[in-house]
């Protein structure tokens, strides 16, 4: 995706994949500033990203996460395109931006933060936020208050919600559902976070039940673009990024499913 990017505009630069264990990341991180490098953090670096960068943006610093970053003067800065992705796919799902909706979030994780951390833009907007954990729902939803509240189940968080997220890694490897999608309330959207090709098995079941839903690749592709943005200045060919995943242009028509 970031190589069909670069082809387009002509940028000689190469993105390329680097397998990072845990203990090895300030030691990478600390290579990639002195050789001015830029790039992308993902699972589980995202947070851990966030505590080594020498400078953060004001939304990485809110969400605690870090999955962009660059040099600057020596220094590294960490960003989180994942909000903008992920309002960026909400607003592709609903054709808006949402206003006086109940969310149910299900996660308690960098994903999800950068799911609270887009809500709280909103207006009026209400996130009900369950985990397995409680206590870190309790804390998340303690870094967003006026937005988040933690409930002690998922059904508590599904109660006259009119989105649902999925923000956990649940359904990235196998077709295991984060809840059974006979509990969404009827008319729901739904949105899960996880990215797999030909769309995971609990994006499927809900759009079989009626709901309109998307995975994680809208929001996959904008964190993308975001993120070139925030290296060279300018925006890239988006509807490259989205050949490159084998999909349609942004704004092009997709079928996401019925109400």
């Amino acid at each position: 995706m970031q190589s069909a990017a670069l082809t387009a505009a002509a940028i000689p630069i190469a993105y390329a994949a680097w397998d990072v264990e845990p203990p090895d990341l300030a030691t990478v991180l600390g290579f990639f500033t002195t050789e001015n490098v830029a790039g992308n953090v993902t699972v589980p670096h995202k947070q851990a990203a966030s505590r080594l960068c020498g400078r953060l943006t004001a939304v990485a610093r809110v969400v605690g996460a870090v999955n962009t970053f660059w040099v600057e003067d020596g220094v590294l800065v960490g960003d989180n395109t994942d909000v903008g992705g992920f309002h960026n796919a909400v607003v592709r799902l609903r054709g808006a931006v949402p206003a006086r909706t109940r969310i149910a979030l299900l996660g308690g994780g960098g994903a999800a933060a950068a799911v609270l951390a887009a809500a709280a833009g909103w207006p009026r907007c209400e996130v009900r936020l369950w985990n397995r954990t409680h206590e870190r729902a309790v804390a998340l939803a303690a870094r967003f208050p006026g937005v988040a509240t933690p409930v002690r189940s998922a059904l508590d968080a599904l109660a006259g919600a009119s989105l649902v997220v999925h923000a956990t890694s649940i359904g990235m490897m196998n077709d295991e559902m984060p809840i059974d999608p006979f509990l969404i309330p009827s008319g729901a959207d739904v949105i899960d976070l996880v990215y797999r090709p030909g769309e995971t098995a609990w994006v499927r079941a809900a759009r079989a039940e009626g709901h309109r839903a998307c995975d994680g690749l809208p929001m996959l592709v904008e964190q993308g673009a975001l993120a070139f943005e925030r290296w060279f200045g300018q925006p890239p060919d988006r509807a490259a990024m989205w050949r490159a995943v084998g999909d349609a242009p942004a704004g092009a028509s997709r079928p996401l499913g019925r109400r």
